[in-house]
């Protein structure tokens, strides 16, 4: 599992093209209720080894697989992880002094590790999804005005 730190890269064509093929191989045997898969993985000798794994995993890998074959690179964080103010703003797509402002107003929760500011990953995700939620519903409303008041876009 890659830490919260560590470098991200686009993959490159082979690997896109790999993760297209395992997203839609793995896919097609995670339509179970089974709490654990067992996969073949080959060495370096092409020797067969099993290996148990969580269903959970697999699906997450297949999550995995669909964000690599649309190019796009891809963190693992584990929830209870805490995300310095950067890291945080990154994953919210806005700056740094625009994310302590947010802490510093009591709009997204934090502490303090001496004298840096850490968000909890999971706190994070909440607030991304009520601002993607707000931001849905405002969509929503805009789209009903427009067509209330004939603006053209019917």
């Amino acid at each position: 599992m890659a830490n919260a730190s560590s470098k991200m890269m686009l993959p490159v064509e082979r690997e896109v093209q790999a993760a297209v093929q395992g997203q839609r191989a793995l896919a097609a045997y995670l339509a179970t209720r089974v709490e654990t898969q067992r996969i073949q993985i080959f060495d370096d000798k092409n020797q067969a080894h099993q290996v148990e794994l969580p269903t959970s995993a697999l699906r997450l890998l297949v999550d995995i697989l669909a964000e690599l074959a649309d190019g796009n690179a891809v963190k693992v964080v584990p929830v209870h992880a805490e995300l310095t103010t950067q890291e945080a703003a990154d994953m919210l797509n806005v700056s740094r002094p625009h994310l302590v402002k947010l802490l510093e107003d009591g709009v997204l929760p934090f502490h303090r590790t001496g004298k840096h500011r850490r968000v909890r990953f999971a706190d994070l995700m909440r607030y991304k999804d009520a601002r993607d939620c707000a931001a849905e519903q405002a969509m929503g409303e805009l789209a009903r005005q427009s067509q209330e008041l004939k603006m053209g876009y019917e």
